[in-house]
């Protein structure tokens, strides 16, 4: 059975349990078309994959692995469309958005990230993202970094881009963004950065932008 959404219901079986291993990884699709985090090849055999929440741009659910001692266990995951964090710099200035975050229940000062959209790559989704939050598209974009986040249960990654050469242009916030530009000065950024409360993806952003000389 599934649920009114369309996700696969509590009594239904795994999904894609009669697919070789290796289409598994293939698994949960979005709905929406978005781009996915997807595994990669399994290295310890991936007995059935089990869908038990697929919001369109949320999925979650578990792969039942044998592990190297013979022994099986489910390995909870949550999958989420790869996102795009972004370090603008102008006029010796960092920008950065200030807003409330209802999951930990705090407002944060953090650099402007946004979900990459399908067909897009990171640099493309940050000067998006970039104009959308802040007001200002930058005219060039790198890509400093790739990582994987939080690995022990998402499946998620996440592009650092740094950008520059900033120009102001009309501000399309999303329905659900209710934040506020802040100009920080590049020398301090990092120690405003550290102050509780704060989050992962800034804090790594500045500390790669400063490692390659761009701070």
């Amino acid at each position: 059975m599934t649920d009114e959404d369309g996700a696969p219901g509590a009594d239904e079986g795994p999904a894609g349990a009669d697919a070789p291993a290796a289409d598994l990884r293939e698994l949960p699709a979005f709905s929406d078309g978005r781009n996915h985090s997807l595994p990669g090849e399994p290295e310890w055999p991936v007995e059935e994959v089990v869908v038990e929440y697929d919001e369109g741009w949320f999925v979650g659910g578990y792969d039942r692995v044998e592990q190297p001692d013979g022994t099986e266990k489910k390995y909870y995951w949550a999958e989420l469309s790869p996102a795009t964090v972004i370090v603008a710099v102008a006029d010796d200035r960092v920008l950065f958005v200030e807003q409330y975050r209802p999951t930990v229940r705090n407002t944060q000062l953090e650099l402007p990230a946004g979900i990459v959209e399908s067909g897009e790559s990171y640099t493309e989704a940050g000067a998006r993202e970039l104009a959308e939050e802040t007001g200002f598209a930058p005219s060039s974009t790198s890509l400093l970094q790739e990582v994987w986040c939080s690995t022990g249960v998402l499946r998620h990654t996440r592009g650092y881009v740094f950008a520059e050469g900033l120009e102001p242009v009309d501000v399309d916030h999303d329905s659900n963004e209710f934040l506020a530009p802040r100009a920080v000065p590049v020398d301090e950024a990092l120690d405003i950065a550290r102050e509780p409360p704060t989050n992962d993806a800034t804090l790594e952003g500045l500390l790669l932008a400063e490692r390659e000389g761009l701070l």
